[in-house]
């Protein structure tokens, strides 16, 4: 039997557990993967024991696990990472980067991999400032519109501020990490023009979006006063779309709905949001980390994405789709998605008509079952992750002609002051 290829998947995450829209992306790619042409070797950050309690999940997605060492991130963590901020890197980037995990990435590399995929954005600051060997960046997101978001909705001076200041050196960063790598490849076709558009990366490979539809089965949304949001909590943009669901959307919904029930689902919800739901006596339930988001959304009369902030494609979408039970989201929400509004989702950009196109579906089940049926039926016809996985595989090769093609290693003098700079504040 001829020798599988080697390819080298770089994560600046551990992937377990599954918590995260990127990680679910990331780990049905790899699971599609495995057991095809390449032997995948996975890099990442793990804690003391991670690796071993997580071993079968490890299993189903690699053919080898290669760590460095990640403390515990404690509470004070997000205030801490601020000590970057003079930094040429945006706050996130230069907080990915460490020098076990440098040594890390340059050992795997000198055993000369066919190709190495760099997962995320961030990742590439992990990259030697010479790429020896063919080599794809696997971007969720465009990252540095998502700090333009974030600047236009912050509510301080000083907040529109600082999120100015990451946004410019992320822009930066994103610019000179893309123009690196033999392949780009982008989760929409929206994602690939605003890298052609702001970057001048021609020729992203886009992939589609994947969906595991035997595990997210239908159920038909039989709850007809059950709202739910899923999403991980410690994300700034989830905390905002609650906040402002929270204040600007949820009393225009019991002031006609008033037995309606909210369930946020992910992990880490901010302490001063549980504690305004509280005291506000809204009939909210924040779960905090679950190990199966199903029994929490099968059955659900609506699905509500209320994002204002945020980038790439939301994989929550379509698991709601999937599930049966019906959205409504902002534009925002569902971006780079080809859905259409009225027929697979509701779509609503303000308080009042968000809160009318739920209050729509609780109180219509007639609307709520077209639609979750719809929306179940486009996901079955077009969404696999088995389909987005033999894609990304795919772009994996192209990396590998362009490579030969071309011959000698991607550099630059831009990747060599990011590394620099990193090096610095160390």
């Amino acid at each position: 039997m001829k020798q599988r290829e080697s390819l080298l998947f770089l994560s600046t995450r551990f992937l377990f557990p599954v918590d995260s829209g990127g990680k679910i992306r990331t780990t049905q790619i790899l699971r599609g993967m495995k057991g095809g042409r390449f032997h995948i070797r996975l890099l990442s950050p793990a804690t003391p024991g991670q690796a071993e309690r997580h071993r079968a999940e490890l299993d189903e997605v690699c053919d080898e696990f290669i760590s460095w060492p990640q403390a515990e991130r404690g509470r004070l963590f997000h205030f801490a990472r601020l000590r970057h901020l003079p930094n040429r890197l945006p706050i996130p980037i230069r907080t990915d980067w460490s020098r076990a995990a440098i040594a890390t990435v340059q050992r795997a590399l000198q055993d000369k991999p066919a190709v190495a995929v760099y997962d995320f954005l961030h990742a590439a600051v992990l990259a030697p400032p010479r790429l020896p060997c063919p080599s794809v960046v696997f971007t969720h997101n465009v990252e540095a519109e998502i700090f333009a978001r974030h600047q236009r909705v912050a509510k301080s001076p000083f907040m529109r501020a600082l999120w100015a200041n990451q946004h410019a050196k992320m822009q930066r960063f994103e610019r000179e990490s893309l123009q690196r790598f033999d392949v780009v490849v982008a989760v929409s076709d929206r994602d690939g023009k605003a890298f052609a558009d702001s970057y001048s990366v021609a020729d992203s490979f886009v992939i589609p979006t994947g969906v595991d539809l035997d595990f997210f089965s239908y159920r038909a949304p039989e709850r007809s006063r059950e709202v739910v949001f899923c999403g991980s909590m410690d994300w700034l943009a989830n905390q905002e779309a609650m906040d402002y669901f929270m204040n600007e959307v949820w009393s225009r919904i019991v002031a006609q709905v008033p037995d309606a029930r909210m369930t946020v689902v992910g992990r880490a919800p901010p302490r001063q949001l549980v504690a305004e739901a509280q005291r506000r006596n809204f009939a909210w339930t924040f779960t905090g980390f679950v190990d199966d988001v199903r029994p929490h959304m099968h059955g659900s009369a609506v699905s509500v994405i209320p994002l204002r902030v945020g980038g790439g494609t939301r994989l929550k979408v379509f698991e709601s789709m999937a599930m049966g039970s019906p959205v409504v989201s902002t534009t925002i929400g569902v971006e780079g998605l080809e859905v259409e509004p009225g027929r697979h989702y509701l779509r609503a950009d303000e308080p009042e008509s968000f809160a009318a196109a739920v209050v729509t579906l609780l109180q219509d089940p007639a609307r709520r079952n077209a639609i979750a049926r719809a929306a179940r039926e486009y996901v079955e016809a077009r969404f696999s992750y088995k389909v987005a996985a033999a894609a990304f595989e795919r772009a994996c090769e192209l990396a590998i002609a362009r490579r030969h093609a071309t011959g000698g290693t991607r550099s630059g003098s831009a990747a060599e002051e990011v590394l620099q700079a990193a090096g610095r504040s160390a």
